[in-house]
């Protein structure tokens, strides 16, 4: 899997292309909508506004609302039980 991260006027956009499968972002945006997700600091969970999930399996699109850095996404996403897997 691919994942592109990419800073916007809003946030952040991330695109994940090859083999990834839909249903592990959307588990990936409620594991970290409801705290149980671990990839990320308290700090940088604060700052999301929004998350909007894309696309489809081997093109699915995270749109990321908020004051966040692409390096702040970045290293979640490394971090990431779900994706990583």
């Amino acid at each position: 899997m691919e994942k592109k991260v990419l800073k916007t006027t809003s946030g952040v956009k991330i695109n994940f292309v090859g083999a990834v499968e839909k249903q592990k972002i959307v588990t990936m945006v409620q594991n970290c909508s409801t705290g149980k997700c671990e990839c990320m600091s308290d700090d940088t969970k604060a700052k999301i506004t929004n998350m909007e999930v894309s696309g489809a399996d081997g093109d699915v699109k995270l749109e990321l609302e908020g004051d966040i850095s692409a390096q702040e996404i970045q290293e979640a996403l490394e971090k990431s039980k779900v994706i990583n897997s």
